[in-house]
């Protein structure tokens, strides 16, 4: 297979530019940004095995710095370039990644930032906007689990932990591909080389990673500062979330449950559309993404092509009636 990727083993995307910082704890983290000025965007990527910030937002990151927004997408503890130093290893899982977050925005001198995720990145995005409420402009969801508020079907959550699937070869790596992406044309060979390279590369800290997510592993103290129970549901940080009516991870059910549990965040529900929503169809998630952070909610026109949710009354200062 021949491949055209850049010398840091990334796919060549125009207007995203590969970045490195220090965090204050000492780990090196890698990043990829995008645009020049304007308000801050940090975009939280997924957690399947060689999930990464380019592999994550590649068509998301540059559409919003093209258009006012400086984008920062981060290689979360065991993904993409992140720190393989063991000392920086997500042990505490969640909880880890949240601080990291936070010392990635310290790091960047983002006092306040819209935020946003998509099914690793949606817990993480659903518990830093709980724990760090006075740092988010405004949060929008995409595909995946918000915490204790709605708890996680023990049926699914039990297959999922069951089947921690490394990949092995770029064959091991499209069929994971096609779990989370529902348009073949989107999973192109640099995508899965680039993947499978950041998967072998953190294999260990993706499976230390792994082992630490279930709160079940975790201590006491650490389930009681991630809980969002009573919390999330209470935020007055205005928040969108997009759900792919075709996602076979996280089935729309769940979706449906989380909106009822949810009255302040207003629901779409995206037609054509995977668990990786945001890769299956920028043309909707895109201007969606654009106008929210931008102007604070999503246009007439945009909105009806989202598949805005029709279950229950439209949140009138989200979207324009």
């Amino acid at each position: 297979m021949t491949t055209r990727l850049t010398e840091e083993g990334l796919i060549n995307v125009p207007g995203l530019l590969s970045r490195w910082v220090r965090l204050g704890n000492g780990a090196k983290a890698h990043y990829m940004t995008a645009g020049e000025s304007g308000p801050a965007v940090i975009l939280l990527h997924g957690g399947i095995a060689g999930s990464s910030g380019t592999a994550g937002f590649r068509f998301t990151a540059p559409f919003l710095g093209a258009n006012g927004f400086r984008v920062y997408c981060p290689d979360m503890p065991g993904f993409g370039w992140a720190d393989t130093n063991p000392a920086y290893w997500p042990k505490n899982g969640v909880l880890d990644h949240i601080d990291f977050v936070d010392r990635f925005a310290d790091a960047l001198c983002l006092d306040r930032f819209h935020l946003s995720g998509n099914s690793m990145g949606c817990i993480n995005t659903s518990h830093y906007a709980v724990r760090y409420p006075h740092r988010v402009i405004s949060f929008a969801l995409v595909a995946g689990f918000i915490g204790d508020h709605v708890p996680s079907d023990k049926k699914m959550v039990d297959e999922l932990a069951a089947k921690p699937f490394m990949p092995e070869s770029i064959d091991d790596m499209r069929k994971m591909m096609k779990t989370i992406i529902a348009k073949d044309a989107a999973i192109s060979d640099e995508l899965l080389q680039m993947r499978l390279e950041a998967a072998q590369r953190q294999r260990e800290s993706w499976y230390a990673w792994w082992n630490a997510v279930p709160q079940a592993n975790a201590s006491h103290d650490v389930n009681l500062a991630l809980s969002t129970r009573n919390r999330i549901d209470r935020l007055d940080v205005p928040g969108i979330y997009l759900y792919g009516v075709d996602d076979i991870i996280c089935p729309i059910a769940l979706g449906y449950k989380q909106e009822d549990a949810l009255p302040k965040v207003q629901f779409f529900y995206v037609k054509d559309c995977g668990h990786q929503g945001q890769t299956d169809r920028p043309d909707i998630f895109n201007p969606v993404f654009l106008e929210f952070f931008r102007d604070g909610k999503v246009s007439r026109a945009t909105a009806d092509l989202a598949g805005v949710s029709k279950r229950r009354p439209e949140i009138a200062q989200l979207v324009e009636q």
